[in-house]
Formats: structure tokens, sequence, C-alpha cells
């Protein structure tokens, strides 16, 4: 009996052949020696099967996936109060649709093979083909949400939240409007979002590429440099968070001398970082007053728009969790004007000794060009949006919900159809049919003869509220009996058998459980 180790001998061995070029018939008669020795090997020689699911992936359990239903829940629900329509794209868009729209991050795209003719790739993010719905369809206005799943050829890390397969939910303006009203309510949304989801103390980082940009051509620094800066840029608190020479490191990747008769060293320094010293108005105004960077007209731009942001801002009374951060870039290349982020700066759970770290919750931007790119005539068409990191804060919802021990309900059932005695499953359905027609969220157990204490346990188990029992006293009454499962106490008087599911509905309308 042939084992592996032999096989593989083999298989090296018809391998040097060809390699050598050795007559065919030597090299049929190896081949045919290893399809033997293989045959030989049978089941024992072949790999086990690992169940498991692709790297950078997972599944969501029912009480997983109820906790992620409420984050989408509050999400859309903030999203359709700012009034925004719903629209959906598919999973996978023309690779060249994709191409040269992500900066360094293109190489992340998952390409799929050639299917009949067209190169198609998975969609990495919402927003670009949310740029080709609108040039394809010549839509200049509309607020929409979208949310999907996109995917990444990233390196997972799946504790942090860093999935290859994952759900964004974004928000988008399109249109042209007065500046910074739409960028101001989006950063609304974002505060919206993550206070109501209460996930702790956050901050929400706001620059302008622009500004950015204007800053790189003061001192010298090519166009053609500007994204791959940004992207460097964008890295820093990644690289190296808080480090006191982070305006060298910043140097080292503009290679431009001149920085320091713009903004000295240490003075660019507390600029970059200014983020965390609750940056704002007053570091706009500084940069405004600077004689080299207020000739530049995109930094000029830029900062006047950041003024007014603040100030509508400031209306929206969401200033105390804002803050005006030049070290925040934003690598993605059709960013053009104003840039945010959310991140979570502490996270409120006593229970756990150390915090989740999950990086940004949130990030969008303003993107004046992108539409524009796929309009066969150049037009543009002016967006701004904001993107809610879903895996991240899922992340953080699951560890504070095992930590709380809280009981998640799994299913929304109302009430469970029981009966007190054998041979009511005929009665048991007719109810159970009136109550789904009246629209009440019912179940049964399947058992013509269940026992009342396991029908009454199941009801505990799952957190059903009500209990609707039918007995053979309960048949000539006329009625059926209620029962609260928190209390154990019957609901007094026994509802009408004929009115069942409309008094069950005034039942929870008034809300008892």
């Amino acid at each position: 009996m042939a084992d592996e180790a032999a096989v593989r001998a083999q298989a090296d061995a018809v391998r040097r052949l060809k390699q050598e070029k050795a007559e065919p018939g030597e090299i049929s008669k190896e081949v045919a020696k290893l399809l033997e020795m293989k045959a030989q090997l049978g089941d024992e020689g072949k790999s086990k099967f690992v169940l498991k699911t692709p790297k950078g992936t997972r599944d969501y359990s029912p009480k997983q996936m109820a906790i992620r239903e409420r984050v989408f829940s509050a999400i859309i629900t903030c999203f359709k109060r700012h009034g925004a329509e719903v629209i959906d794209t598919p999973v996978f868009e023309l690779k060249e649709t994709l191409t040269g729209k992500y900066g360094e991050d293109s190489k992340l795209i998952y390409d799929l093979k050639d299917q009949g003719g067209e190169l198609l790739s998975l969609r990495y993010d919402l927003t670009v083909p949310f740029a080709r719905y609108l040039a394809m369809n010549k839509i200049t206005n509309i607020k929409r949400y979208h949310i999907a799943k996109v995917y990444r050829r990233d390196n997972p890390a799946m504790t942090r939240g860093r999935y290859r397969e994952f759900y964004q939910c974004d928000f988008d303006i399109a249109g042209q409007f007065d500046p910074m009203i739409p960028d101001a309510e989006c950063l609304k949304i974002v505060h919206e979002i993550l206070s109501e989801l209460q996930l702790g103390d956050f901050l929400i980082k706001v620059n302008d590429r622009r500004i950015l940009d204007g800053m790189f051509a003061v001192c010298g620094v090519p166009d053609s440099k500007f994204r791959t800066i940004c992207s460097s840029v964008d890295k820093l608190d990644k690289v190296l968070a808080g480090a006191p020479r982070l305006w060298q490191l910043l140097l080292g990747f503009c290679h431009f001398a001149q920085l320091g008769s713009v903004l000295s060293p240490p003075t660019f320094h507390m600029e970059l970082t200014n983020g965390e010293e609750g940056g704002g108005l007053k570091l706009i105004e500084q940069l405004l007053q600077d004689p080299k960077l207020s000739q530049n007209k995109l930094a000029k731009e830029g900062l006047g728009d950041m003024k007014l942001l603040f100030e509508y801002l400031t209306l929206f009374g969401i200033t105390g969790k804002i803050c005006f951060d030049l070290s925040l870039a934003r690598g993605l290349d059709y960013y053009t004007g104003v840039i945010f982020e959310a991140v979570l700066v502490q996270q409120e759970n006593d229970h756990v000794e150390e915090p989740v770290s999950v990086g940004s919750v949130a990030g969008g931007g303003r993107y004046d060009g992108l539409v524009g790119m796929f309009d066969p005539k150049g037009r543009k068409v002016p967006c701004v949006g904001v993107s809610i990191g879903i895996e991240r804060i899922f992340s953080i919802m699951e560890q504070k919900v095992e930590s709380s021990a809280e009981k998640i309900r799994t299913t929304e059932t109302q009430v469970l159809v029981a009966s007190a005695q054998k041979k009511l499953l005929e009665e048991r359905l007719k109810l159970i049919s009136e109550l789904w027609d009246a629209g009440i969220k019912a179940e049964m157990l399947y058992k013509k003869n269940p026992k009342l204490l396991n029908q009454l346990q199941y009801c505990e188990d799952t957190g059903v509220p009500l209990v609707a029992i039918v007995g053979e006293q309960e048949l000539k009454d006329g009625v059926v009996k209620l029962r609260v499962v928190a209390t154990r106490e019957e609901v007094r008087p026994a509802v009408p058998r004929c009115g069942t599911g409309s008094s069950l509905t005034r039942h929870h309308s008034s809300g008892q459980p």
C-alpha cells in the first residue's frame, strides 16, 4: 500500500522527467505508476475538508442578528427622518467603473473571472456605484441612502470589526446647493446616530482636502504628488499616534523644505494634531491670517467653507463633538472638499477591563468630481455623503450586550396559542389562523397534544409575553383565556372567542405585555 510520502516522491520524479524532457514513453510509464499509487492511497490520502467560513467573513446567530437589526433600525430611522430615498445597485460592477477611483486601495478590489466578455469586480464601496448610477440615469438632484454589502481583499481583523465582506450604510446628498448646508446635515446625521446608539464618547474630526492641497502647493509639492501625500498623512495616526515628531515625518513624505517658512515646526505639529486639543474656529482664523497660505486660492476657499461649516454646526448645537483636525486626510482619491471621520475616544463599559479597539466608526466627505468621471460630457454633479461603519459599531454593541448579560429576544412573537387539554389541535389551528389574519404575531408548538407546562416554558425561554389558552371549558363559554407570562396572572375578563384578534390588538396597543 502506497503512503503519502511515496506518492509525493513519485510526483517529484514525474516533474523531474518532464523538466529534463525525457522520452515520452518513460514519462507515460512513471505517470501511470503515480496514478496507480494515488488510487491505492484512496480516501486515506485525501486531506480532510475543514468546514469553516472564508477568511474575513462570518456567520451571525439569531441573537447577533437581533442586535444588528437594532442598529440598522436606528440608522435607517435617522436617514428617513432626514428625507432620504433608498436605492440599490448590483453587487458587482464593470472593472473599468471601479478602476482609478480608490488610489492605493485599488489593490484591495476583488476581480472576478471573465464570465462571457465582461471584466467584472465586486464593489469596493457604495459611493462609486452611486456616482455611476447618477451619471447613467442623468440624475442631478437626489438625497438617498443605501445599505448593502461591499467587498475588500484586505487583511481582516475580526475582533476589530474589519472584514472582507461587510455592510456599509451610506447617506448622500447630490445636487447644486448653497455651500456647506448639505455638509452640515451629514455631520448632524453622524452625531444623531452615534448619540442614539450610546456607544460611548465620540469625536467627529473634520478637515478639507483643499486646505491640505493648498498647503502642499504653497510648499512647492507637485500636483501629481498631492494624492500620494494625502494617503500618507491619512496613515500617520496608525503609524505614530501622537508622535512628537509628526511634522518631521510629514516633511519626509512631502520632500519639501519650505514648510518651515509657512508654519514653524512646533506650530505645524500643534495644528496637525489640533483635533486632540479642541481646535475649531480659532485655528481657522489663525490659518486665514497666514501670509502665504491665505494667498493660495484652494486653501482660502477651503478655510472659508470650513468657517461657514462651523457656523452651521453651532446652530445645530453639536460643535462640542466636532473638531478641526489638519491631520485628517482620508486616502480615497475622489474627495474634493470637506472630509470627516468619527472616532470613539472612550468606551463606556464598566464591565470590560480593556476597551474594544475598533478605530473610526463613520467617515465621509465631499466628492464633486466623481459623477463627471462617468458622464460622457464630463458634467459634474456635486455630492457629499457619509458612511456609517456598521461592522465596527456591531463589534462594540455585541461585547456590551455580552458583558451586561442582557437577554436579547430573537423573535417578535406577541402570543403563543396553547391548549390545556388533549385533542384540541383543530381549535388551536383555527385560533392562530384568525390571529395571523388580524396581524398578530403568533406561534404554536408543532405537537398534537403538547403539555401546558412545556408551552409555558417555551414562552419563558423565548420571551413571548402572552399565552392564549384554549380549553374545553373555554370552548363551551366561547372565550379564550389570556395569561401574562412574566407575572403568570390571567387577564380578566376572558376574551370573547369571536373577537380574539381585535382584543389582542387593543391589548398590545395599550402598552400591556
